[in-house]
């Protein structure tokens, strides 16, 4: 079988290239050939388009994607080639549902004209033509063999915004290494850790707080609890840059009397994650859901870092933004109320008090990491792709 992969590759930061170059990987080892046509244009939708049509697709038996974080290329190259090709198998991984790229290249004109005068106006330019983006994507998603989502949430939601048949659904959850287990290391300090890539919307200023609260009702815990934020500083951004978050966030510490309880592994080798994540106890995922996106839909995608936790087999704490909520229902993890930092406080109160719960969390995380290896999650992909090349729909 040969298929041709569009996505982003690493060294690209962001986690839709890590999720392609690792299920790329894994399906060669199946014997899967796989191609990269869009190698080397970046997030160029005009260029994917040029390509598409400059490209002899002879050979190829379906075309796979990567949609989510605000990239345009990928889906721009899907419409050509449906346009193109009408019976070509195209499949998607779809990381950021209900949408399945939330905005356009270019505003329409005369709203285009918005772009370039001060804020809220472009904002509210992109809201008014969001019913155009829309009825593109549905066009788009109808015209798929195949649609992934990695939650169960993350269908439901996608299907019903987009209007798909249950024929063209597929829940495959995010693959994740081969990693050794390691035992948890001893219970106290307790080590909490944020991982991912650090900027605004995280929610990292409410993990800061809570964490500032907890230590304020209990001085002990001062001595007992340590955490770490570690990860990507300088990502890929779908949604406007960092500038000087990182001195924003030293600053919050320095404020909140956190100094000495905060250590930084800022932007990790990736021989690094696992022992990192390892040598840790629980790791903690504050994500407020944007409130640029609420006006445009419902986002249900998951995370990369949640799938590094089960991978090396620690739990998580994490808000209930997204589709959270049903990664951490194994028994691997606990969830609080997005942006609620009283909740999130006593979250990290009912652990330090309990720190046998990031025992019990880490076994079942362990479980999961299991079900869920590349081997096995390629090998799911590579059925799906069977089944959409022989036609049953």
């Amino acid at each position: 079988m040969h298929i041709a992969l569009l996505a982003p590759l690493p060294p690209e930061q962001n986690g839709i290239a890590d999720y392609a170059g690792h299920l790329k990987q894994a399906l060669q080892k199946l014997g899967v050939q796989i191609s990269t046509p869009l190698a080397g244009i970046g997030n160029d939708p005009h260029e994917a388009e040029r390509h598409v049509a400059q490209i002899h697709w002879q050979g190829i038996d379906l075309v796979h994607a990567e949609l989510g974080g605000g990239r345009l290329a990928e889906f721009h190259a899907l419409r050509a080639l449906r346009q193109r090709f009408a019976h070509l198998p195209l499949t998607a991984t779809v990381h950021d549902p209900e949408r399945l790229v939330w905005r356009r290249a270019s505003l329409p004109w005369p709203l285009s004209i918005a772009g370039k005068l001060p804020s809220p106006l472009p904002q509210v330019a992109t809201v008014l033509s969001d019913p155009l983006c829309l009825h593109e994507e549905r066009q788009v998603a109808r015209g798929m063999t195949r649609l992934v989502t990695l939650t169960h949430a993350g269908s439901a939601a996608l299907r019903e915004r987009m209007g798909l048949a249950q024929a063209q659904m597929a829940v495959i959850p995010h693959g994740n290494l081969d990693i050794a287990p390691l035992p948890l290391p001893p219970l106290e300090p307790l080590r909490l850790l944020y991982f991912g890539f650090i900027y605004r919307g995280k929610g990292i200023e409410d993990l800061l707080d809570a964490l500032a609260d907890c230590i304020s009702a209990q001085p002990a815990l001062r001595e007992r609890v340590r955490l770490t934020l570690a990860g990507g500083s300088e990502p890929e951004m779908a949604f406007g840059p960092s500038g000087s978050y990182l001195d924003e966030l030293r600053e919050r510490i320095g404020q909140l009397g956190l100094i000495g309880s905060i250590d930084w592994q800022l932007d990790l080798p990736a021989e690094q994650i696992a022992p990192t994540i390892q040598a840790h106890h629980v790791m903690v995922l504050p994500y407020r859901e944007s409130s640029k996106l609420k006006l445009l839909g419902k986002l249900r995608g998951t995370s990369g870092a949640l799938s590094w936790a089960v991978a090396c087999g620690r739990g998580a704490i994490t808000s209930d933004a997204r589709s959270f909520a049903e990664e951490v229902a194994h028994g691997n993890g606990m969830i609080f109320p997005q942006g609620d930092v009283a909740a999130l406080s006593q979250a990290l109160s009912t652990l330090c008090a309990n720190p046998e719960l990031a025992r019990t969390w880490a076994d079942r995380a362990a479980s999961l990491a299991k079900e869920r290896v590349w081997s096995r999650t390629a090998e799911r992909f590579r059925q799906l792709f069977e089944l959409a090349c022989e036609g049953d729909n």
